[in-house]
Protein backbone atom coordinates (compact mmCIF):
# COMPACT_ATOMS: atom_id res chain seq x y z
CA UNK A 1 0.00 0.00 0.00
CA UNK A 2 1.62 3.25 -1.14
CA UNK A 3 2.59 5.56 1.72
CA UNK A 4 1.94 3.01 4.45
CA UNK A 5 4.76 1.46 6.43
CA UNK A 6 5.56 -0.46 9.57
CA UNK A 7 5.29 1.50 12.84
CA UNK A 8 7.97 4.04 13.63
CA UNK A 9 9.09 1.82 16.52
CA UNK A 10 10.96 -0.54 14.20
CA UNK A 11 13.69 2.10 13.87
CA UNK A 12 14.74 1.49 17.47
CA UNK A 13 13.78 -2.17 18.03
CA UNK A 14 15.70 -5.18 16.78
CA UNK A 15 13.54 -8.11 15.70
CA UNK A 16 14.65 -11.68 16.41
CA UNK A 17 13.04 -14.92 15.31
CA UNK A 18 11.36 -17.12 17.91
CA UNK A 19 11.07 -20.66 16.63
CA UNK A 20 11.21 -23.01 19.59
CA UNK A 21 10.52 -26.49 18.22
CA UNK A 22 7.32 -28.23 19.21
CA UNK A 23 8.20 -31.72 20.34
CA UNK A 24 6.09 -34.75 19.61
CA UNK A 25 3.64 -35.28 22.49
CA UNK A 26 4.85 -32.03 24.09
CA UNK A 27 3.51 -31.54 27.59
CA UNK A 28 3.89 -28.28 29.57
CA UNK A 29 2.49 -26.86 32.77
CA UNK A 30 1.00 -23.81 31.01
CA UNK A 31 0.39 -22.99 27.35
CA UNK A 32 -0.04 -19.36 26.34
CA UNK A 33 -1.91 -18.50 23.15
CA UNK A 34 -0.83 -15.06 21.95
CA UNK A 35 2.60 -13.46 22.07
CA UNK A 36 1.79 -9.88 22.94
CA UNK A 37 2.47 -7.98 26.16
CA UNK A 38 -0.04 -10.05 28.12
CA UNK A 39 1.12 -13.42 26.86
CA UNK A 40 4.84 -12.72 27.08
CA UNK A 41 4.67 -11.16 30.55
CA UNK A 42 2.68 -14.17 31.73
CA UNK A 43 5.25 -16.55 30.25
CA UNK A 44 8.06 -14.69 31.99
CA UNK A 45 6.39 -14.98 35.40
CA UNK A 46 5.41 -18.62 34.82
CA UNK A 47 9.00 -19.54 33.93
CA UNK A 48 10.39 -17.56 36.86
CA UNK A 49 8.07 -19.59 39.10
CA UNK A 50 9.76 -22.76 37.88
CA UNK A 51 6.97 -24.04 35.65
CA UNK A 52 7.25 -25.07 32.03
CA UNK A 53 5.51 -22.80 29.52
CA UNK A 54 5.14 -22.59 25.76
CA UNK A 55 3.88 -19.47 23.94
CA UNK A 56 2.43 -19.82 20.45
CA UNK A 57 1.48 -16.88 18.24
CA UNK A 58 -0.27 -16.94 14.87
CA UNK A 59 2.08 -14.26 13.50
CA UNK A 60 5.38 -12.70 14.42
CA UNK A 61 6.03 -11.31 17.88
CA UNK A 62 5.17 -7.60 17.90
CA UNK A 63 2.93 -7.66 14.84
CA UNK A 64 -0.25 -7.23 16.88
CA UNK A 65 -1.45 -4.37 19.03
CA UNK A 66 1.41 -4.79 21.51
CA UNK A 67 3.89 -3.56 18.91
CA UNK A 68 1.55 -1.17 17.09
CA UNK A 69 0.15 0.96 19.92
CA UNK A 70 1.22 4.49 20.84
CA UNK A 71 3.36 3.46 23.80
CA UNK A 72 1.44 5.51 26.35
CA UNK A 73 1.66 3.94 29.82
CA UNK A 74 -1.31 5.29 31.75
CA UNK A 75 -2.36 4.12 35.23
CA UNK A 76 -5.97 3.84 36.31
CA UNK A 77 -9.02 2.69 34.40
CA UNK A 78 -11.64 4.63 32.46
CA UNK A 79 -13.57 5.05 35.70
CA UNK A 80 -12.43 7.08 38.70
CA UNK A 81 -11.86 5.67 42.22
CA UNK A 82 -15.21 6.63 43.73
CA UNK A 83 -17.13 4.94 40.93
CA UNK A 84 -15.00 1.79 41.22
CA UNK A 85 -15.48 1.71 44.99
CA UNK A 86 -19.26 2.08 44.66
CA UNK A 87 -19.59 -0.38 41.76
CA UNK A 88 -17.43 -3.19 43.14
CA UNK A 89 -17.88 -2.40 46.83
CA UNK A 90 -15.83 -2.97 49.95
CA UNK A 91 -12.61 -4.93 49.80
CA UNK A 92 -12.90 -5.77 46.08
CA UNK A 93 -13.36 -2.12 45.10
CA UNK A 94 -10.41 -0.92 47.16
CA UNK A 95 -8.19 -3.71 45.84
CA UNK A 96 -9.09 -2.79 42.26
CA UNK A 97 -8.31 0.88 42.89
CA UNK A 98 -4.89 -0.05 44.26
CA UNK A 99 -4.25 -2.32 41.30
CA UNK A 100 -5.29 0.38 38.81
CA UNK A 101 -3.09 2.93 40.55
CA UNK A 102 -0.02 0.73 40.07
CA UNK A 103 -0.30 -0.43 36.46
CA UNK A 104 2.26 2.08 35.18
CA UNK A 105 4.60 1.08 38.03
CA UNK A 106 4.43 -2.51 36.77
CA UNK A 107 5.88 -1.43 33.42
CA UNK A 108 8.59 0.94 34.60
CA UNK A 109 9.60 -1.30 37.51
CA UNK A 110 10.00 -4.24 35.13
CA UNK A 111 12.11 -2.14 32.77
CA UNK A 112 14.36 -1.13 35.66
CA UNK A 113 14.54 -4.42 37.51
CA UNK A 114 15.27 -6.51 34.40
CA UNK A 115 17.43 -3.85 32.71
CA UNK A 116 15.28 -3.90 29.58
CA UNK A 117 16.59 -2.12 26.51
CA UNK A 118 13.45 -0.02 26.07
CA UNK A 119 13.51 3.72 25.31
CA UNK A 120 11.21 5.33 27.86
CA UNK A 121 10.34 8.57 29.60
CA UNK A 122 8.26 8.89 32.77
CA UNK A 123 7.23 12.53 32.78
CA UNK A 124 3.49 11.94 32.93
CA UNK A 125 0.30 11.90 30.90
CA UNK A 126 -2.04 14.81 30.22
CA UNK A 127 -5.74 14.48 29.64
CA UNK A 128 -6.40 17.67 27.69
CA UNK A 129 -9.89 19.18 28.01
CA UNK A 130 -11.50 20.83 24.98
CA UNK A 131 -14.66 22.03 26.81
CA UNK A 132 -15.60 23.32 30.24
CA UNK A 133 -17.70 20.19 30.75
CA UNK A 134 -14.56 18.12 30.25
CA UNK A 135 -12.77 20.36 32.75
CA UNK A 136 -15.44 19.55 35.33
CA UNK A 137 -14.66 15.85 34.84
CA UNK A 138 -10.93 16.57 35.15
CA UNK A 139 -11.49 18.41 38.42
CA UNK A 140 -13.41 15.43 39.79
CA UNK A 141 -10.71 13.00 38.67
CA UNK A 142 -8.00 15.16 40.20
CA UNK A 143 -9.85 15.46 43.50
CA UNK A 144 -10.32 11.71 43.81
CA UNK A 145 -6.77 10.67 42.95
CA UNK A 146 -5.16 13.50 44.94
CA UNK A 147 -7.15 12.40 48.00
CA UNK A 148 -5.48 9.00 47.63
CA UNK A 149 -2.00 10.49 47.49
CA UNK A 150 -1.42 10.13 43.74
CA UNK A 151 1.09 12.49 42.09
CA UNK A 152 -1.44 14.40 40.00
CA UNK A 153 -2.12 18.03 39.14
CA UNK A 154 -4.90 20.14 37.63
CA UNK A 155 -3.76 22.40 34.79
CA UNK A 156 -5.29 25.71 33.72
CA UNK A 157 -5.28 26.97 30.13
CA UNK A 158 -1.91 28.71 30.39
CA UNK A 159 -0.23 25.74 32.09
CA UNK A 160 -1.47 23.24 29.54
CA UNK A 161 -0.46 25.50 26.65
CA UNK A 162 3.06 25.64 28.05
CA UNK A 163 3.30 21.87 28.44
CA UNK A 164 1.74 20.95 25.08
CA UNK A 165 2.48 23.90 22.81
CA UNK A 166 -1.07 24.57 21.63
CA UNK A 167 -3.86 26.91 22.75
CA UNK A 168 -6.65 24.47 21.85
CA UNK A 169 -7.53 23.45 25.40
CA UNK A 170 -9.27 24.90 28.44
CA UNK A 171 -6.99 23.03 30.81
CA UNK A 172 -6.44 19.44 31.83
CA UNK A 173 -5.40 16.71 34.22
CA UNK A 174 -1.73 15.73 34.65
CA UNK A 175 -0.87 12.29 36.01
CA UNK A 176 2.85 12.14 36.76
CA UNK A 177 2.70 8.38 37.42
CA UNK A 178 2.39 7.83 33.66
CA UNK A 179 4.92 7.89 30.85
CA UNK A 180 5.84 6.63 27.41
CA UNK A 181 7.83 3.71 26.05
CA UNK A 182 8.75 2.19 22.72
CA UNK A 183 6.09 -0.56 22.81
CA UNK A 184 7.71 -2.74 20.15
CA UNK A 185 11.04 -2.71 21.98
CA UNK A 186 9.17 -3.56 25.20
CA UNK A 187 7.44 -6.50 23.52
CA UNK A 188 10.72 -7.78 22.08
CA UNK A 189 12.43 -7.48 25.44
CA UNK A 190 9.61 -9.37 27.17
CA UNK A 191 10.22 -12.20 24.72
CA UNK A 192 13.96 -12.08 25.45
CA UNK A 193 13.67 -12.27 29.22
CA UNK A 194 10.93 -14.88 28.96
CA UNK A 195 13.17 -17.15 26.93
CA UNK A 196 16.09 -16.45 29.27
CA UNK A 197 13.89 -17.61 32.17
CA UNK A 198 13.07 -20.84 30.33
CA UNK A 199 9.89 -20.08 28.37
CA UNK A 200 9.53 -21.52 24.87
CA UNK A 201 8.17 -19.13 22.20
CA UNK A 202 7.08 -20.18 18.74
CA UNK A 203 5.96 -17.62 16.14
CA UNK A 204 3.81 -18.24 13.05
CA UNK A 205 1.94 -21.11 14.69
CA UNK A 206 -1.79 -20.53 14.76
CA UNK A 207 -3.77 -22.41 17.38
CA UNK A 208 -6.84 -23.80 15.59
CA UNK A 209 -8.44 -25.84 18.35
CA UNK A 210 -8.46 -25.80 22.13
CA UNK A 211 -9.97 -28.86 23.80
CA UNK A 212 -10.41 -30.01 27.36
CA UNK A 213 -8.53 -33.28 27.75
CA UNK A 214 -8.69 -35.11 31.06
CA UNK A 215 -7.33 -32.80 33.73
CA UNK A 216 -5.64 -30.56 31.15
CA UNK A 217 -5.91 -29.11 27.67
CA UNK A 218 -4.84 -30.00 24.15
CA UNK A 219 -3.90 -27.25 21.69
CA UNK A 220 -4.03 -28.24 18.03
CA UNK A 221 -2.05 -25.98 15.70
CA UNK A 222 -2.75 -25.22 12.07
CA UNK A 223 0.40 -27.16 11.17
CA UNK A 224 -1.06 -30.28 12.80
CA UNK A 225 1.19 -30.31 15.87
CA UNK A 226 -0.32 -30.54 19.33
CA UNK A 227 0.68 -29.26 22.74
CA UNK A 228 -0.68 -30.76 25.92
CA UNK A 229 -0.93 -28.28 28.82
CA UNK A 230 -2.15 -28.44 32.38
CA UNK A 231 -3.50 -24.90 32.12
CA UNK A 232 -3.96 -22.28 29.40
CA UNK A 233 -3.80 -18.50 29.25
CA UNK A 234 -5.61 -17.11 26.21
CA UNK A 235 -3.86 -13.80 25.51
CA UNK A 236 -5.49 -12.86 22.21
CA UNK A 237 -7.69 -9.90 23.24
CA UNK A 238 -8.68 -7.96 20.08
CA UNK A 239 -7.38 -10.81 17.92
CA UNK A 240 -9.59 -13.44 19.56
CA UNK A 241 -11.10 -15.88 17.09
CA UNK A 242 -13.24 -18.95 17.65
CA UNK A 243 -11.12 -20.85 20.17
CA UNK A 244 -13.52 -19.90 22.96
CA UNK A 245 -17.19 -19.66 21.92
CA UNK A 246 -18.63 -16.18 22.24
CA UNK A 247 -15.41 -14.44 23.30
CA UNK A 248 -14.81 -12.49 20.09
CA UNK A 249 -18.51 -11.66 19.97
CA UNK A 250 -18.30 -10.09 23.45
CA UNK A 251 -15.87 -7.44 22.19
CA UNK A 252 -16.00 -4.45 19.89
CA UNK A 253 -12.82 -4.49 17.82
CA UNK A 254 -11.77 -1.07 16.51
CA UNK A 255 -8.87 0.15 14.43
CA UNK A 256 -6.46 2.66 15.92
CA UNK A 257 -4.58 4.61 13.26
CA UNK A 258 -1.31 6.49 13.83
CA UNK A 259 1.01 8.78 11.94
CA UNK A 260 4.56 9.90 12.68
CA UNK A 261 6.30 12.98 11.32
CA UNK A 262 9.84 13.27 10.18
CA UNK A 263 12.18 14.41 13.01
CA UNK A 264 11.09 17.93 13.91
CA UNK A 265 13.25 20.99 13.48
CA UNK A 266 14.88 22.31 16.63
CA UNK A 267 12.38 25.11 17.26
CA UNK A 268 9.31 22.90 16.80
CA UNK A 269 10.85 20.26 19.03
CA UNK A 270 11.45 22.89 21.69
CA UNK A 271 7.91 24.29 21.63
CA UNK A 272 5.83 21.11 21.23
CA UNK A 273 5.63 18.82 24.30
CA UNK A 274 8.89 20.26 25.66
CA UNK A 275 8.82 18.04 28.79
CA UNK A 276 7.86 14.87 26.93
CA UNK A 277 4.42 14.09 28.36
CA UNK A 278 1.93 11.89 26.56
CA UNK A 279 -1.44 13.49 25.75
CA UNK A 280 -4.97 12.23 25.13
CA UNK A 281 -7.72 14.76 24.58
CA UNK A 282 -11.30 14.69 25.86
CA UNK A 283 -13.14 14.47 22.55
CA UNK A 284 -15.61 11.66 21.98
CA UNK A 285 -13.35 10.45 19.16
CA UNK A 286 -10.17 11.38 20.91
CA UNK A 287 -6.73 11.92 19.50
CA UNK A 288 -3.59 11.03 21.39
CA UNK A 289 -0.03 12.13 20.77
CA UNK A 290 3.53 12.15 22.05
CA UNK A 291 7.11 12.86 21.02
CA UNK A 292 9.71 10.20 20.35
CA UNK A 293 13.33 10.22 21.47
CA UNK A 294 14.37 11.43 17.99
CA UNK A 295 11.82 14.29 18.08
CA UNK A 296 9.10 12.91 15.84
CA UNK A 297 5.51 13.72 16.73
CA UNK A 298 3.24 10.67 16.79
CA UNK A 299 -0.51 11.25 16.68
CA UNK A 300 -3.22 8.61 16.71
CA UNK A 301 -6.94 8.10 16.84
CA UNK A 302 -9.81 5.99 15.55
CA UNK A 303 -9.75 5.05 11.88
CA UNK A 304 -12.06 3.37 9.40
CA UNK A 305 -13.58 0.07 10.44
CA UNK A 306 -12.56 -1.70 7.23
CA UNK A 307 -8.98 -2.27 6.16
CA UNK A 308 -7.31 0.95 4.95
CA UNK A 309 -6.60 1.05 1.22
CA UNK A 310 -4.58 4.22 0.69
CA UNK A 311 -2.59 6.86 2.55
CA UNK A 312 -5.60 9.19 2.46
CA UNK A 313 -7.27 6.96 5.03
CA UNK A 314 -4.98 8.65 7.58
CA UNK A 315 -5.91 12.17 6.42
CA UNK A 316 -8.15 12.82 9.44
CA UNK A 317 -5.08 12.53 11.67
CA UNK A 318 -3.09 14.94 9.52
CA UNK A 319 -5.97 17.43 9.81
CA UNK A 320 -6.00 17.01 13.59
CA UNK A 321 -2.25 17.59 13.74
CA UNK A 322 -2.55 20.77 11.67
CA UNK A 323 -5.39 22.00 13.92
CA UNK A 324 -3.39 21.43 17.08
CA UNK A 325 -0.01 22.49 15.74
CA UNK A 326 -0.32 24.82 12.73
CA UNK A 327 3.48 25.02 12.50
CA UNK A 328 3.47 21.33 11.49
CA UNK A 329 0.97 21.69 8.63
CA UNK A 330 3.79 21.18 6.16
CA UNK A 331 5.68 18.56 8.15
CA UNK A 332 6.34 15.38 6.21
CA UNK A 333 4.51 12.29 7.43
CA UNK A 334 7.02 9.47 7.25
CA UNK A 335 5.10 6.61 8.87
CA UNK A 336 1.46 5.50 8.80
CA UNK A 337 0.20 2.36 10.51
CA UNK A 338 -2.78 0.91 12.35
CA UNK A 339 -3.63 -1.82 14.82
CA UNK A 340 -6.67 -3.48 16.32
CA UNK A 341 -7.90 -2.71 19.83
CA UNK A 342 -10.68 -4.30 21.88
CA UNK A 343 -13.38 -2.44 23.76
CA UNK A 344 -16.05 -3.86 26.04
CA UNK A 345 -19.61 -2.51 26.28
CA UNK A 346 -19.12 -1.43 29.91
CA UNK A 347 -15.58 -0.02 29.30
CA UNK A 348 -14.06 -2.32 31.91
CA UNK A 349 -11.55 -5.15 31.41
CA UNK A 350 -13.17 -8.57 31.65
CA UNK A 351 -11.63 -11.70 33.15
CA UNK A 352 -13.17 -14.99 32.03
CA UNK A 353 -12.62 -18.61 32.98
CA UNK A 354 -14.89 -20.56 30.58
CA UNK A 355 -13.63 -23.81 32.11
CA UNK A 356 -11.32 -24.53 35.01
CA UNK A 357 -7.72 -23.94 34.06
CA UNK A 358 -8.46 -21.70 31.04
CA UNK A 359 -8.29 -17.97 31.75
CA UNK A 360 -8.29 -14.82 29.67
CA UNK A 361 -8.50 -11.06 30.15
CA UNK A 362 -9.88 -8.82 27.41
CA UNK A 363 -10.79 -5.19 26.83
CA UNK A 364 -8.01 -2.70 27.49
CA UNK A 365 -9.93 0.47 26.55
CA UNK A 366 -6.73 2.14 25.37
CA UNK A 367 -4.63 1.39 28.47
CA UNK A 368 -3.28 -1.98 27.51
CA UNK A 369 0.44 -1.48 28.07
CA UNK A 370 0.17 -0.96 31.81
CA UNK A 371 -3.00 -2.98 32.33
CA UNK A 372 -1.77 -6.15 30.62
CA UNK A 373 1.70 -5.97 32.17
CA UNK A 374 0.23 -5.74 35.66
CA UNK A 375 -2.64 -8.18 35.08
CA UNK A 376 -0.35 -10.89 33.69
CA UNK A 377 1.29 -11.53 37.05
CA UNK A 378 -2.11 -11.65 38.75
CA UNK A 379 -3.40 -14.24 36.29
CA UNK A 380 -0.29 -16.36 36.86
CA UNK A 381 -0.76 -16.05 40.62
CA UNK A 382 -4.36 -17.20 40.23
CA UNK A 383 -3.38 -20.21 38.14
CA UNK A 384 -0.76 -21.12 40.74
CA UNK A 385 -2.91 -20.71 43.85
CA UNK A 386 -6.52 -20.92 42.72
CA UNK A 387 -7.26 -17.89 44.90
CA UNK A 388 -9.69 -15.53 43.09
CA UNK A 389 -8.54 -12.67 45.32
CA UNK A 390 -5.28 -12.75 43.37
CA UNK A 391 -7.17 -11.34 40.38
CA UNK A 392 -7.70 -7.59 39.99
CA UNK A 393 -11.31 -8.09 38.87
CA UNK A 394 -13.92 -10.75 39.53
CA UNK A 395 -14.32 -13.57 37.04
CA UNK A 396 -17.41 -13.00 34.90
CA UNK A 397 -19.23 -15.10 32.29
CA UNK A 398 -18.72 -14.33 28.61
CA UNK A 399 -21.67 -12.30 27.33
CA UNK A 400 -21.81 -11.97 23.53
CA UNK A 401 -23.09 -8.64 22.25
CA UNK A 402 -26.53 -8.98 20.61
CA UNK A 403 -26.44 -8.58 16.81
CA UNK A 404 -22.66 -8.59 16.99
CA UNK A 405 -22.32 -9.26 13.27
CA UNK A 406 -23.65 -5.75 12.62
CA UNK A 407 -21.11 -4.13 14.94
CA UNK A 408 -19.03 -2.60 12.14
CA UNK A 409 -22.00 -0.75 10.68
CA UNK A 410 -23.14 0.49 14.09
CA UNK A 411 -19.65 1.48 15.24
CA UNK A 412 -18.93 3.31 11.98
CA UNK A 413 -22.20 5.26 12.27
CA UNK A 414 -21.50 6.12 15.92
CA UNK A 415 -17.97 7.30 15.10
CA UNK A 416 -19.30 9.53 12.31
CA UNK A 417 -21.91 11.01 14.67
CA UNK A 418 -19.34 11.64 17.40
CA UNK A 419 -16.96 13.29 14.93
CA UNK A 420 -19.70 15.72 13.96
CA UNK A 421 -20.40 16.58 17.60
CA UNK A 422 -16.70 17.05 18.27
CA UNK A 423 -16.43 19.38 15.28
CA UNK A 424 -19.31 21.51 16.56
CA UNK A 425 -17.56 21.90 19.94
CA UNK A 426 -14.25 23.11 18.48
Amino acid sequence: MAGVTEPVWVTHAARHAHAAPIKAHENVDVAVVGGGIMGLTSAFHIARNGMSVHVVDAGRIGEGASGLNGGQVIPGLKYDPEWLAAHFGGTRGEALIQFAAGTADAVFDLIGQENLDVPHNRNGWIQACHTELAMDAARMRHRQWAARGADVALLDASEIEKLIGTSNYHGGFLDRRAGVINPLAFTFELARIGEAAGAKITENKECRKLEKSGDGWTLTLASGETIRAGKVILATNAYSGNLVPGLAQSLVALHSFQIATEPLAERAARDILPEGQAVSDSRRILVYYRRTADNRLILGGRGRMSMPRRADDWAHLEHAMARLFPSLSEAKIEKRWFGRVAMTPDHLPHIHEPEKGLVTIVGCQGRGVGLMTAAAKRLVDYLSTGDPDALPLPITPIQPIPFHRFRRIGAAALIAWYRMLDAIEQ
